[in-house]
């Protein structure tokens, strides 16, 4: 009896050990070891169905907060991912898992694969943005890359995508696993104007490896790019951020996404709002704050 209930045990604890590595696959953007990826038919079909069930038990719904949306004039969605506890809080849940073109956004992992391919030297290369007119003042001088993602210079980013090419974009932007992971055949437009594209819930779980150094790419590089996004640091946490602008839909796309250290905990957040007029850019920023703080990501105002 001992030996024809072993095998039956093992097959037990394989299934359950299975299931844990796919829900943290699918919370927290890795790849679960023994899963086929996209080629690999129905297996990989059903660990995915799976792992987005897992998903979608952990997440909450908190669309009473819409009504900040409206009180700012601006329709959008927000997603906040408590990386510790797995949970995942949502603003239109069905905007939130809607994928849009990431704009600046993609500086974060752009700024790694700048790194990773030797494309820029070091964050202290000065890189050119060449010559032509831009349409932000700012933009139009030559800069190193952490102030290019500080003033979020897109002809800066443009040159270091024409560097790196669309063989090595399409590796990275494949091996980061970032949003849809399509970049099409012109390399320095596809984040702006698309094939690339991402959604809010995305962001949140593509940010947790970054906030953690879980990303396929140098610990170094990791560091560095992390200390790029650092924008506040006070009253016991941290918190790291970036904006995206993206001007080539109507109605434009705003983002602001980013995540907090405070204490031991870990939050990462992502915001899009339609752009109607330029003034709703400015919206990004304070709306998103006060939705971190009413969750308890950011310490009441």
């Amino acid at each position: 009896m001992q030996h024809s209930s072993d095998p039956a045990r093992r097959r037990r604890v394989r299934t359950t050990l299975g299931v844990a590595v796919l829900t943290a696959s699918a919370l927290f953007g890795g790849t679960a070891h023994g899963v086929a990826g996209p080629s690999g038919g129905g297996t990989a079909t059903a660990a995915t169905a799976a792992a987005q069930s897992a998903v979608q038990q952990r997440t909450i719904v908190r669309d009473d907060l819409q009504a900040l949306f409206r009180e700012a004039g601006v329709r959008g969605t927000f997603a906040l991912l408590d990386v510790r506890t797995g949970q995942t809080t949502v603003v239109d849940r069905r905007r939130a898992e809607q994928r849009l073109i990431p704009a600046s956004t993609f500086k974060i992992p752009h700024a790694l694969i700048a790194l990773e391919t030797g494309a820029v030297k070091d964050e202290h290369e000065v890189i050119p943005y060449g010559g032509k007119p831009q349409p932000f003042p700012e933009w139009e001088q030559d800069m190193n890359l952490g102030d290019a993602i500080r003033v979020s210079n897109v002809p800066v980013f443009q040159t270091i995508a024409r560097r790196v090419g669309v063989k090595r974009e399409k590796q990275w932007v494949n091996r980061l696993g970032y949003g849809n992971r399509q970049i099409g055949a012109v390399v320095d437009q596809f984040w702006l104007e698309g094939p690339l594209k991402i959604s809010a819930t995305e962001q949140t779980r593509f940010l947790s490896r970054v906030a953690r150094g879980q990303l396929p790419a140098s610990q170094s590089n990791q560091r560095t790019v992390r200390e790029m996004l650092k924008i506040e640091e006070k009253d016991g946490y941290t918190l790291y951020a970036k904006t995206g602008w993206g001007r080539s839909t109507k109605p434009n796309v705003g983002w602001w996404v980013g995540w907090i250290e405070r204490g031991d905990r870990l939050y990462t957040f992502a915001l899009n709002i339609d752009v109607n007029v330029d003034e709703d850019t400015k919206k990004r920023v304070p709306l998103a704050r006060e939705l971190l703080s009413r969750l308890g990501a950011l310490p009441a105002a």
